[in-house]
């Protein structure tokens, strides 16, 4: 069944990786996922709620095989929480407006803030920057007009 622009099915329903990772908090492996050398500039937006998450222009390559951001498009469109699975102490990153697992955040990132924002693939969709505007996300262009 063809996709959504959300990144469902025309029923709403997620595919079952995204449903795995955004719904059940699972882990894509890393270097094996869409998004972790895309360098074409863009949003990358829940793929449920078409709320814009990351922008390219705060991706970087950390070298973790995903998507690395060093911060979120705008405050309140994420929410952070202790994940305290898998033996350790981590800081879960979700969708404020979807509810849906989509990574995590670490201290270890560059620039001032020094965070990195380590995002599952399936949990994204991308938007090219040629895209924007007739997807609805036009307000954003400014962000990739060179200054």
């Amino acid at each position: 069944m063809p996709e959504d622009k959300k990144g469902g099915d025309v029923r709403g329903e997620l595919s079952p990786e995204r449903h795995r990772v955004m719904k059940l908090c699972g882990t894509e492996p890393p270097f094996r996922n869409e998004y972790w050398d895309n360098k074409k500039p863009g949003l990358y937006v829940d793929p449920i709620s078409g709320e814009p998450l990351f922008a390219s222009t705060d991706k970087f390559d950390s070298g973790s095989g995903w998507p690395s951001f060093t911060k979120p498009m705008k405050d309140g469109a994420i929410e952070e929480r202790t994940d305290e699975s898998l033996g350790m102490v981590r800081t879960e990153v979700r969708s404020k407006t979807s509810d849906s697992h989509l990574g995590h955040v670490f201290p270890d990132g560059p620039g001032p803030g020094g965070l990195r924002y380590c995002i599952n693939s399936a949990a994204l969709r991308f938007v090219p920057l040629e895209d924007l505007e007739k997807e609805g996300y036009g307000d954003y262009l400014e962000l990739f007009k060179k200054r």
